[in-house]
């Protein structure tokens, strides 16, 4: 039976001490006797002395070089060894209680391998928060979308997800998985750098028949954007990039046709970033795009070596059911 104890709770931080000042005490305070963890990506500022003087009873693994949240992950998680892994972003608040509905799930179900809570929005704790909501899905195309969060439609919390229920993937703000899964699944794929790699994992985990869930009476409030916000091209770079990348490597069939619409649709994205006056946004796309074909040698030799299996999407096209039909709620 899994205990408290049994939890590595793993905060990855990269210059973020203001960061670590405002919520890590959150994270101490209501997480029992859990294994704490700050993994430090290099950081220049003075955010590890700073740990390690007002926070003596966390864990500090300080990796030699800043590699993103993919590979600053799978450099920390290499020393640690707990059962179960808590990876959570720098801008979380935890609430009272919050691990123990985690614990229930996995000791009720053991074919469960990654966990998310509800993710709620710091800044307006009434709604759900952007990076993760309710949990998420993905389209046939690669375009992900949570309950409680579709593109940019954000549903307000009023109880309609405190329940149990299996997802297609897991937020990577805070992000549960058992630690034997996520050796197995050889962890993030580092040629992401950041954004994605958590639907890219729990896409390999879901064609490996791991099962991923959603536990509505476990809730953090996140930021957002606190790193790399919603406005800055780099995020829109890695977004289209990463998202090609996962499509690629991971859908059932007919990946040429998917990953052609795919391309079709990032278009249109780039001419209305033309028309809103934003041409570092659809530079970015345009640099996205060169890097995917790129990198196609090496993702078709993950794709080969992958595993596939079929029924991963709910819906054909969110793009479709969005703007075209006006769907704005899961």
């Amino acid at each position: 039976m899994l205990q408290t104890k049994d939890i590595a709770i793993v905060i990855l931080n990269w210059n973020g001490k203001s960061l670590l000042e405002k919520f890590l005490p959150s994270v101490i305070n209501y997480s029992d006797d859990a294994v704490i963890y700050v993994a430090d990506n290099a950081s220049t500022d003075n955010s590890v002395a700073f740990v390690s003087e007002h926070f003596p009873t966390v864990q500090l693994i300080q990796n030699t070089t800043n590699g993103g949240y993919a590979k600053g992950y799978n450099e920390a998680l290499k020393q640690v060894e707990e059962p179960l892994l808590c990876l959570v972003n720098s801008d979380i608040e935890v609430t009272k209680n919050w691990l123990q509905p985690i614990l229930e799930e996995f000791n009720t179900n053991t074919e469960t391998a990654i966990i998310q809570p509800k993710i709620l929005d710091y800044k307006n704790k009434s709604q759900f928060e952007y990076a993760g909501a309710a949990g998420g899905f993905i389209d046939k195309y690669g375009y992900p979308y949570c309950r409680g969060r579709i593109f940019d439609t954000i549903e307000k919390d009023t109880g309609q997800y405190n329940d149990n229920s299996e997802i297609f993937w897991a937020s990577g703000a805070c992000f549960f998985i058992r630690n034997f899964v996520y050796k197995a699944l050889e962890g993030f794929d580092e040629s992401y750098f950041a954004h994605m790699e958590e639907i890219d994992l729990c896409w390999r985990a879901f064609n490996k028949n791991y099962t991923t869930k959603f536990v509505g009476t476990s809730a953090v409030y996140h930021v957002g954007g606190a790193t790399l916000n919603n406005t800055n091209p780099k995020k829109t770079y890695l977004n289209f990039r990463n998202s090609l990348f996962t499509l690629f490597k991971n859908t059932d069939s007919n990946v040429l046709f998917r990953v052609g619409i795919r391309m079709v649709l990032d278009g249109v994205a780039s001419a209305r970033f033309l028309f809103q006056l934003k041409p570092a946004f659809l530079v970015a796309i345009l640099k996205a795009h060169l890097s995917f074909y790129y990198n196609l040698p090496r993702l078709l030799k993950q794709r080969k070596q992958l595993p596939k299996r079929f029924g991963y999407y709910k819906i054909n096209s969110i793009v479709w059911s969005y703007f075209i039909k006006k769907k704005t709620k899961f």
